[in-house]
Order: C-alpha cells, then sequence, then structure tokens
C-alpha cells in the first residue's frame, strides 16, 4: 500500500483546535485562562463552520466528488468524519468546563444556574433583568408564523416550549387516543448581543457569584410569559452557523464598497451548515424546530451542552483575581530605538526589528504619528487588513492629510470577518480625505507595510516598515510578530512598485529584493529549496527552518520532500494546519515539525535558507498555503542587516527548543507533547526575557 503524502486540510485544522483545547485542559495553566482558551477553541470552530465546513459542503451539494482538493477524501465522507470529531470535542470540552468550574468553586468563584439563586440574590437578579435585559429581549412566539424567521448567524436562542393549561377542543386526536391533548407554543428568545454574558452578582462572605445570562433569562421566564396560562415552560439552547462566503454582486454602478457592505449583509440568509443544541431539549421540541428549520442530514447536526457561544468566555471577567490568570508583563522597548526621541532620525541610520508583544507596538504608532506632525514628510502609503475597533493607525492616517499629506491607504475590504469595521474605516477616512485603494480584481492585499516619503536636501528620502502581522493595537498584545523599520531605499523602492501595483493591475513589475506574490513567491520558494538541495548534493552547509501559521500547497510540501531525499535538515514550526507528514521513510526522514500553543498566538512568518553558510532569512505575511502564494498580494522580505538577522535566528531556535508547549506533527494528528533532556524551556516566557536581557545590556 502507498504511503499517504498528504494530511487532508480540514482535519489538520481540527488537530490545530484539539490543541486549544489542551491548552484549556492543562491543570498548570491559570484557571481563569483555562476558560479563555475554551471560548478561543469555541470561536475557533465557529468560524471553521462559516468557511471550511461550508466550502467542503459546497462541493458535495454540486455533486463533486472533490478528491483532488480535499487530499483524496469524497466531501460526503469528509463532512461525516468533521461531524463525528466535533462531537468528540464538544463533549470533551463539556467534561473540562466541568472540572475548571468545580477547582473556582475551590477558589470561592461560583458560576451558578437559575436553580441555585439565593435568597439574598434574587433582588438583583429581578431588577437586573426589568432593567437592562427586558426591553433588549427579541421573543418570537412561532406557532403563530407560517415561516420561520432568519436566525442569525453564531446567535445563540432559547428554544421555549409551554405546555398551555387549557386542552385543545375537537382534536382528532385527542378523540382517537381518547385523551384531551394539551397545547403547545414554541417560542424563540434571542440571548442579547450588547449585554455581557456573564452577569457578577454581588459578593457574599468573600465568594464571588457569576450568573450566565442564559439562566438569568431562565431564572425569569415566568416573567416574561405572565400572559400566557400554562402548566410548564422549559428552555433549552439552539444556535445555528451558516455559511459566510461573500457572493460580490456583478452590478458595475455600484461602488466596491457597497458591493462587499450588500454582500456582508446577504450573509444572515448564508445557507446553515451547523446546528447545534442542548442535547437534553425534548424530542418533540427538536423535531418542531428541525422541520420549521428544514434542517436535514446534510447539515451538521450536533448534541451540545446546557450553554452554545462558549466563545464568550474568550472575555470571561478578571474578577481581580491576579492569581488566577497569566502575569502581565509589561512590553519592553527596542534597544537603541527611543520613543521620546524621533525615530526617523534613528531608522536612517540603521534598520531596527520589532517583536511584538515582547517589545511594544508603540513603534508602529509612533511611526505614523511623527509621520503625520513632520513638515518635511510628503507622503504616506501603507496597506490596511485589520484595524482595532479604536485604532490609533486610522487617526494618525487622518492627521496626516489634515497636516496637508498625501496620504493613500490600500485597505482590504475582504478580511474575513472583519468586512464591516473595514468598511466603517474606508468611508470614515475617504470623508476626511485620505485617497483609498481597494486593491486588485480577484485578488486579496494581505502583505503588511508602510512607506513614507521625507523631502532632505532636495531629494525624497524613503522610510518604512514591513510586517508580519496586522498593524492591530488588540490583537498585537496577544499575537506574536516581527516588524522591520527601515530607510533601505532598495527594499522601499521596491515597497512602491507594489502600491503601483494596485493602482495599475495589469503591469507586472520585476523586483531584485522582495518577494512578491501572486507572481514571484512560488518560483522564488522552489528556488530556494532547491539551492539548499544542490548544496547538500555537494557536500555544502544546508538547512531549512521555516515559522508560518499553516503549511497545505501540495507543492511546497513536495518540495520539502524533495529536500529531505536529498539530506537537507528541515525544521517546521507550523502553529495550525500541516499537510505536511514529517518522519516517513524516504521521504521525509529529514522533516521535523512542531507546533507552539500557549499564552500568545503564534503569527509571524519566518523563513531560513543556511545557503551554503551565509544564512539568507526573510519575514513574510505568507504562509505556504495556495492562496497566499497565488490568490493574494503578499510580500517576503529579505534581512540584510546581519544583526537582525542573528536576532531572527537566535528567536527561531529558542522557539525549536520548546520542551513545554510544543507539540510534534505526526502521522496520527494525536499531538504528542515534544520532551527533550535537560532544561525544559517554554519559549514564549523564554523569549520575553531573551529580549529583557537584550534591555538590560543596552541600559
Amino acid at each position: 500500500m502507498q504511503e499517504k503524502r498528504y494530511t487532508n486540510r480540514e482535519l489538520s485544522w481540527l488537530s490545530f483546535n484539539a490543541r486549544v483545547l489542551q491548552e484549556a485542559a492543562d491543570e498548570t495553566v491559570p484557571l481563569i485562562e483555562r476558560l479563555r482558551f475554551l471560548g478561543i477553541f469555541s470561536n475557533n470552530l465557529d468560524e471553521f463552520f462559516k468557511v471550511r465546513y461550508a466550502t467542503v459542503k459546497r462541493i458535495d451539494l454540486a455533486g463533486k466528488a472533490g478528491k483532488s482538493v480535499l487530499g483524496g477524501i469524497k466531501a460526503s465522507k469528509l463532512l461525516e468524519e468533521i461531524t463525528q470529531i466535533v462531537i468528540d470535542q464538544q463533549s470533551e470540552s463539556l467534561k473540562i468546563l466541568e472540572d475548571i468550574q468545580t477547582k473556582l468553586n475551590a477558589h470561592n468563584i461560583h458560576i451558578i444556574n437559575e436553580d441555585q439563586v439565593t435568597r439574598n440574590q434574587k433582588d438583583y437578579i429581578r431588577n437586573f433583568f426589568l432593567s437592562k435585559v427586558s426591553p433588549a429581549l427579541v421573543t418570537i412566539i412561532l406557532n403563530d408564523l407560517k415561516e420561520m424567521p432568519s436566525l442569525k448567524d453564531s446567535a445563540a436562542y432559547l428554544a421555549v416550549k409551554m405546555v398551555m393549561t387549557e386542552e385543545k377542543k375537537n382534536d382528532e386526536l385527542s378523540q382517537l387516543i381518547d385523551k384531551p391533548v394539551k397545547e403547545k407554543k414554541y417560542v424563540l428568545i434571542e440571548i442579547p448581543r450588547n449585554i455581557e454574558r456573564f452577569v457578577v452578582l454581588p459578593e457574599e462572605d468573600g465568594h464571588q457569584y457569576i450568573i450566565l445570562l442564559d439562566d438569568l433569562i431562565r431564572y425569569n421566564l415566568h416573567t416574561i410569559f405572565n400572559i400566557f396560562q400554562y402548566e410548564s415552560v422549559t428552555a433549552h439552547m439552539i444556535k445555528i452557523t451558516r455559511d459566510a462566503e461573500l457572493d460580490l454582486d456583478s452590478d458595475l454602478s455600484k461602488s466596491f464598497i457597497d458591493k462587499i457592505s450588500d454582500s456582508v449583509k446577504d450573509r444572515i440568509k448564508g445557507d446553515p451548515v451547523r446546528f447545534v443544541y442542548d442535547k437534553n431539549i425534548e424530542e418533540d421540541t427538536l423535531a418542531y424546530l428541525m422541520n420549521k428549520m428544514g434542517i436535514d442530514s446534510s447539515d451538521s447536526i450536533i448534541p451540545g451542552g446546557r450553554y452554545h457561544n462558549r466563545r464568550d468566555y474568550m472575555d470571561f471577567p478578571s474578577l481581580g483575581r491576579n492569581d488566577l490568570q497569566y502575569e502581565v508583563r509589561e512590553p519592553l522597548p527596542i534597544p537603541g530605538l527611543i520613543l521620546q526621541t524621533s525615530l526617523l532620525a534613528g531608522i536612517a541610520e540603521k534598520d531596527y526589528l520589532l517583536y511584538t508583544p515582547y517589545q511594544s507596538f508603540a513603534y508602529v504608532v509612533k511611526f505614523l504619528r511623527e509621520a503625520a506632525l513632520d513638515p518635511k514628510v510628503r507622503t504616506i502609503k501603507i496597506t490596511i487588513y485589520r484595524l482595532a475597533k479604536i485604532s490609533h493607525i486610522a487617526s494618525s492616517l487622518i492627521n496626516a492629510v489634515k497636516n496637508g499629506k498625501k496620504v493613500i491607504v490600500q485597505i482590504e475590504l475582504r478580511a474575513r470577518f472583519d468586512e464591516v469595521a473595514n468598511i466603517r474605516y474606508a468611508e470614515q477616512m475617504q470623508e476626511e480625505g485620505v485617497k483609498l485603494i481597494f486593491g486588485v480584481p480577484g485578488l486579496k492585499v494581505h502583505c503588511k507595510t508602510c512607506v513614507i516619503e521625507r523631502e532632505e536636501d532636495g531629494k525624497l528620502k524613503k522610510y518604512g516598515f514591513i510586517s508580519t502581522g496586522n498593524f492591530n493595537e488588540n490583537t498585537s498584545r496577544v499575537y506574536t510578530d516581527y516588524t522591520l523599520f527601515t530607510a533601505d531605499n532598495s527594499i522601499l523602492k521596491e515597497v512602491n512598485k507594489v502600491f503601483d501595483f494596485f493602482e495599475i493591475n495589469y503591469k507586472v513589475n520585476k523586483y531584485k529584493h522582495l518577494i512578491v506574490s501572486p507572481h514571484y513567491t512560488r518560483s522564488a520558494i522552489y528556488k530556494l529549496i532547491q539551492n539548499e538541495i544542490d548544496n547538500a548534493r555537494s557536500g555544502k552547509p544546508s538547512g531549512i527552518r521555516l515559522k508560518i501559521n499553516s503549511l497545505s500547497d501540495n507543492g511546497v510540501i513536495d518540495k520539502l520532500y524533495m529536500a529531505s531525499k536529498a539530506g537537507v535538515k528541515v525544521k517546521l514550526i507550523v502553529r495550525g494546519i500541516c499537510c505536511l507528514i514529517p518522519g516517513i521513510e524516504g521521504l521525509s526522514e529529514n522533516i521535523e515539525a512542531i507546533s507552539i500553543v500557549d499564552k500568545f498566538l503564534e503569527h509571524p512568518r519566518v523563513f531560513i535558507f543556511d545557503n551554503g553558510g551565509d544564512p539568507k532569512v526573510y519575514i513574510s505575511s505568507a504562509d505556504f498555503m495556495t492562496r497566499n502564494l497565488d490568490q493574494r498580494v503578499e510580500i517576503s522580505c529579505p534581512i540584510y542587516d546581519e544583526d537582525i538577522k542573528q536576532e531572527l535566528i537566535e528567536t527561531f531556535d529558542i522557539s525549536w527548543a520548546d520542551s513545554v508547549k510544543a507539540r510534534n506533527h505526526s502521522r496520527g494528528m494525536a499531538n504528542p507533547y515534544r520532551r527533550t533532556d535537560g532544561p525544559q524551556v517554554r519559549s514564549q516566557f523564554a523569549l520575553y526575557d531573551y529580549y529583557l536581557k537584550k534591555t538590560d545590556i543596552q541600559e
């Protein structure tokens, strides 16, 4: 039997989410952080069903087997396998939640339900409901409607069944069974999203109490339905997940903003792809709802626990309990680059590297603030993919326009699930006079870069930065990413070429330094790997070290297999999807692959090629997925500064040495923890210490 060469992409992603679930189960992780990992696990799963599961379902419904794009698995079989894995993972997550809640009780933190409300808490809960919750409730009596109302994607609903006091008259069924049939009313209550999910109750005798909003509503069902005569009322949670693919209107009279905006609105009508319900719901209620919603066996139907939308646990309140959370370690400065002085003056002298969140994102904001105020700055060009809700980046760009600068912003309106926020910022910036570019038809712009031009001695000098991550103050506190600050004209001149491509799409520029998708990344990566193969065959030093988020492109995987067979040692740190299978004799025995899941989200892309002893090092916005290589605008930037090159190699090696939070990618996707001899290394903590030492040396 021929050895399997690739892991299925969807199953590999589910394996990644299982690693997130491992963090929630890890008893060495602080308790409140464990709850938040449960929230991340749930949020990831929601997005997976909206995008990946929905894609596989469309392949199946189109009558295509899909084997070529699904790693040799039929679409119908893959849908079944995904559903079973998710059911098992959900079951495991419920056990983990119960364990965490038990341990929270030991710390005098109690998450109570409606049946556990004490006499002292009743008035607070009733007043909270009447003042905050009741005015926000959307309550729909389904019996009165011919058609099921469109349920919001990923919103949580309480499915309520009331058994009425009065009996049905002249009912055919009651005559057949010679027994009166009680009328049933079925109702949906939408859980409000604009009210905190975790309601913190008054403290009692040193004990802290929390009730979920769902249970607070359950406690007040009699208040909601006091106009009805019923003998019993029950409520169980349900939710649906819809296909989130954007279908863009071809109407030429519409602006691109309007097309994206309309398409986002149409998401509320997307086909349901997952239906999750409380496994304790009554059979008649479940049957009524599924019939009313038109849910069938082609959808993923998942029995779950009492509570859904556990993504809300990402925002579980801190409760002032620092002992149950990770220690907050303040971001460090970049040695030699001082925020209180001119950054441009410092960058004019040499390149600097920022590694968030170990170092402060304030450098990115300060760079743009300074450019906005500097009378000599003429233009600012920047790409935007995901902005923070309150963005200092956006306000700095608007400030620059008000100071007479020419500001050009390439904003990606199709950044998945951030379309609404980006549309809002696009309209705001456009009103203020920022020139907006909406990218390239058929290509997402995923590169993260900025270049400014400053008049010096009668000439325009360029300054800029290139990053592996988004220019987002919020995510910079939890995503690890590199940003290179440079005044190297050879690099920034080519960044300008990328901006030219945004405006003149038919013109394909040539690049000597940058590697740019969609035109050059695939061939350049193949060439770099081939160089290592040639070096290995001729006895020269060779080796490949890659740190990326995802590896799913078969062409790149095959090239790495070729390198392995030639004797090239390949070290891969792949956080998420990894379709390459390491350790197969005769194919990949020289490849090791790990994933690190810990306090921060590992997000940078770094490519290190030994190059016969003179390493070539790149930072990049691109993962090794087909879309990043062929269907997006991406930039991989070479590192020429020897100190920064060494810093990137050293920080990679610290991550590679992780023996606490690293898991091995393996054939069975079992996520075994990686253990090594000698002192245990937790790379994220070691990296902070690495930069702290650099700061101490500088001082």
